[in-house]
């Protein structure tokens, strides 16, 4: 079972009925900056990460998109996902899901090259 809260506001009233027992020691700003990071690094510095979603699944996560920006182009598509645990702070990512992310992004990228000297 999967549960994704998104969009929550950052003032006022707002009521869910969940009952999820979780120490929350990495808010989502701090888990964009360890996504941030990590995907800069690790995978490439053309990648940028998103705003995250709350995801109440086997663990409570942070869920947030990692999307291409090319320099001539601006944010031209999202590429995967990556997942940090509110509890830990670790980025829950496999290295088969860190390849993936570099095969929609390299893909994604030369569609924009191709595009580009065509015109």
């Amino acid at each position: 079972m999967e549960t994704v809260l998104e969009q929550i506001p950052h003032t006022g009233n707002i009521q869910l009925t969940i009952q999820i027992n979780a120490d929350f020691h990495y808010s989502a700003k701090a888990a964009q900056r360890l996504a941030r990071r990590f995907v800069a690094d690790e995978i490439s510095y053309l990648l940028r990460v998103e705003d995250p979603s709350l995801v109440a699944g086997e663990r409570l996560c942070w869920r947030l998109p990692i999307v291409l920006a090319l320099p001539a182009h601006g944010t031209v598509g999202q590429v995967g996902v990556v997942d940090v645990d509110v509890e830990t702070g670790r980025l829950l990512l496999t290295m088969e899901q860190i390849n993936l992310i570099r095969d929609q992004a390299r893909k994604l990228g030369e569609g924009y090259a191709a595009a580009s000297f065509q015109s």
